[in-house]
């Protein structure tokens, strides 16, 4: 599932891409991924993407209706588990499993310069000038697709309930205390849940636990208060570090999930990098679990 470096490197990414353009047509095949109805989705024609953010493992779409950037509609995009986003241009091959594409016309003139870090001349970048297209594949259907119209209310499940984004400034080390304290559970659960903080799923929990040197399955009553402090110092490091390092690896290919760069997730069996035992794996409800006995305690 993608987890919020995914998300983050992924909006900058689609934002560089596509802010300034217009939709020219919206089509989903698969009914299924969609909350809203046709006309809605006709409506979206003719509408600019003002801008592309991430909430959580949520994506956000801000549209304008005309060249005052009067507010247009809203589209969220909840790929879940089998969901991804990637760029093409026109009359490509087909992504497999498609279940959406939405097709963009060429950046207005007069938008302003990239915004993301990458230079507008960077060559994954589509042409200013010409169309390109967002294709949505999911393969089992589970993502979702929100069309938010101006005016209509549409509950998004699990918009609501998320709690700070887990690399927020506003999320302070005081903040992280204070949450910590109210929530139970084993330490991976609590990591996953995102009403304690927003976008951290399986894989990068893995990555958090090793990088703080705690067990996967242990109570959160059971840590010391050095502990909880350590817990948020690895959290904010592991995301930063796993952000830079898809930055680096993800572009052109947006669709395709990055994690071979991880430290421990998907790596049961391997050496633990940091004290060289064997990395343990546990599957559970769909889920694997990755850590070192060794040296997460």
């Amino acid at each position: 599932m993608p987890e919020l470096p995914d998300l983050a490197i992924l909006a900058d990414a689609l934002d560089a891409a596509l802010a300034g353009r217009p939709i020219e047509s919206a089509t989903v095949s698969q009914s299924l991924v969609l909350r809203g109805t046709s006309g809605e989705l006709d409506a979206l024609r003719g509408q600019k993407l003002t801008s592309l953010s991430r909430r959580g493992k949520f994506l956000l779409m801000e549209l304008s209706r005309d060249d005052e950037h009067q507010s247009g509609d809203r589209i969220i995009w909840n790929p879940m588990l089998t969901g991804r986003l990637g760029l093409a241009a026109p009359g490509g091959r087909p992504f497999a499993q498609t279940a959406a594409v939405l097709r963009f016309g060429a950046r207005a003139t007069d938008w302003p310069v990239v915004r993301t870090g990458w230079p507008a001349d960077t060559d994954w970048l589509p042409p200013a000038d010409g169309p390109v297209e967002l294709r949505y594949r999911d393969a089992t259907r589970m993502g979702k697709i929100y069309v938010l119209p101006v005016g209509v209310e549409r509950a998004v499940a699990g918009w609501q309930e998320q709690g700070p984004e887990a690399d927020s400034a506003e999320l302070t080390v005081e903040a992280w205390r204070d949450r910590i304290s109210r929530h139970g559970g084993e330490l991976k659960s609590l990591l996953r849940n995102q009403q304690f903080v927003a976008g951290i799923g399986n894989a990068y929990s893995d990555e958090i636990l090793w990088a703080a040197r705690l067990a996967p399955y242990r109570a959160r009553s059971s840590l010391t208060a050095d502990e909880v402090d350590g817990l948020y110092r690895a959290t904010r490091e592991v995301l930063a570090w796993a952000i830079e390092e898809l930055r680096r690896l993800v572009p052109p290919r947006l669709e395709v999930e990055q994690r071979r760069f991880l430290r421990v997730h998907g790596k049961g069996g391997e050496a633990c990098p940091r004290c060289g035992s064997t990395i343990s794996e546990v599957k559970a409800g769909g889920a694997v679990t990755n850590w070192c006995r060794t040296c997460q305690k």
